[in-house]
């Protein structure tokens, strides 16, 4: 199976590169995180064979699912009383959960903002342990909004006390790994630096590669055992007006 996840800076703006980008690639799965509207016209996308399930809100946030094999939808929160549209579970036809998220960032965490992107990870951290409690395979894809280690970032001193790097977001993305929960891409480029999924648009930070890896694949063991592969494409973040951060691409084989 091949999926991905792609935070695409609004559907709107992007859905060409989108396109483009599936009909390149052709993922079973692509997760994408914040649509920044509530629909979109899944026309194009159906015409070249991909179902869209889409959990969207006005304006802010968003998560959108494309599909070419059969999947069910499970659920669309995991905050009670959750407004905000970042979270969609959905399940395969073998019974692989694949959960598609966009984490709060945070910032500015003097803010109310803080406490609820810290809220928002330990409920994630809750359907984790009981997804492995029931031994029921998972994959949770998408924008974390966590760098988890100064490896993982151009220049980690820029990201000093910002919510993406504070001690306290860092410490819930190691619980989840010490749960036995695999980071896709270090199990396949351990300690190897240099590789992100995001570059600011401001200060050249692309065009110097000033980037930070935030955007992640967490798999349980049933399927971290069977991963083959795990990239970053940069591709697209070179593309014109690009989001900015660019797609990731896990393969995993059938039992």
């Amino acid at each position: 199976m091949k999926i991905a996840t792609w935070n695409v800076n609004s559907i709107k703006a992007r859905g060409t590169h989108v396109l483009q980008w599936l009909e390149s690639e052709q993922p079973d799965v692509l997760m994408v995180q914040e649509l920044k509207g509530e629909r979109f016209d899944t026309t194009l996308f159906e015409a070249i064979d991909y179902t869209v399930h889409i959990h969207g809100q006005k304006t802010y946030n968003g998560v959108a699912t494309f599909t070419k094999i059969p999947l069910e939808v499970i659920s669309t929160s995991i905050l009670e009383g959750d407004e905000q549209a970042r979270y969609l579970e959905t399940r395969t036809e073998d019974g692989i959960h694949l959960i598609n998220i966009y984490a709060p960032n945070g910032n500015p965490v003097e803010s109310e903002k803080y406490p609820y992107k810290l809220r928002w990870m330990e409920e994630l951290i809750k359907r984790a342990q009981a997804l492995l409690e029931s031994e029921t395979p998972f994959v949770i894809g998408g924008d974390y909004n966590i760098i988890p280690t100064p490896l993982d970032a151009a220049t980690s001193s820029e990201w000093v006390g910002d919510a993406l790097f504070k001690p306290e977001s860092i410490d819930i993305y190691r619980r989840l790994i010490w749960m036995g929960i695999a980071d896709a891409f270090r199990v396949m480029h351990p300690n190897q630096p240099g590789h992100y999924t995001f570059w600011d648009y401001q200060a050249g930070c692309w065009q110097r590669d000033n980037g930070i890896r935030i955007d992640h694949f967490l798999t349980c063991p049933a399927i971290t055992d069977r991963i083959k592969s795990c990239t970053i494409d940069r591709t697209p973040r070179g593309w014109e007006k690009p989001s900015d951060h660019t797609a990731v691409i896990l393969e995993f084989s059938e039992q």
